[in-house]
């Protein structure tokens, strides 16, 4: 039996006024960090997320991954769920979004060690993410890995179909 790798996380938003006048959203994703993403752009962003513990709940896992990779508290909000959706690579994801804001200026992200140059015996810490910036919904489809682009499509639709455009 082959267990299927899961990952969670959280599509931070926050709703403005469209183009078209409507309801529309922002999402604050993350650049990758580390030697492999360095000078990428497109493809190379993602929602903050990770893998559970054993017997962590996705959503407890979505949360601590949230505030370990951006290096902030969550911010209060609801919790809006966006389903899953299989990546490329087999792993499951699942995210959920939050309507709130946060400074992306004031990211403290989380590190990991490696060993790079790939053979060289040298072990070096990189961010987990080395940048945040909130997007468009076509700016976040153009920037994220392409199996996190239907999360930012779910989210739009349910702040279009949520009611009248904010305020100005």
């Amino acid at each position: 039996m082959t267990t299927v790798r899961r990952s969670a996380g959280v599509l931070l938003f926050r709703v403005v006024t469209g183009e078209d006048g409507g309801r529309d959203a922002e999402v604050l994703i993350g650049h990758m960090g580390g030697p492999f993403w360095a000078r990428r752009e497109t493809g190379a962003w993602s929602v903050p997320k990770g893998e559970p513990e054993p017997g962590e709940e996705l959503r407890a896992a979505a949360r601590r991954e949230f505030e370990e990779e951006v290096g902030l508290p969550l911010p209060d909000g609801t919790w809006v769920a966006l389903g899953e959706n299989l990546q490329a690579g087999g792993k499951l994801v699942s995210v959920w979004a939050v309507e709130a804001w946060l400074d992306p200026s004031r990211a403290v992200p989380g590190t990991f060690t490696m060993e790079w140059p790939k053979g060289s015996g040298v072990q070096r810490e990189f961010p987990e993410m080395d940048r945040f910036a909130w997007c468009t919904p076509e700016e976040a489809s153009e920037r994220l890995v392409a199996g996190q682009r239907v999360f930012v499509e779910r989210l739009r639709d349910h702040v279009r179909d949520a009611g009248e455009p904010p305020e100005a």
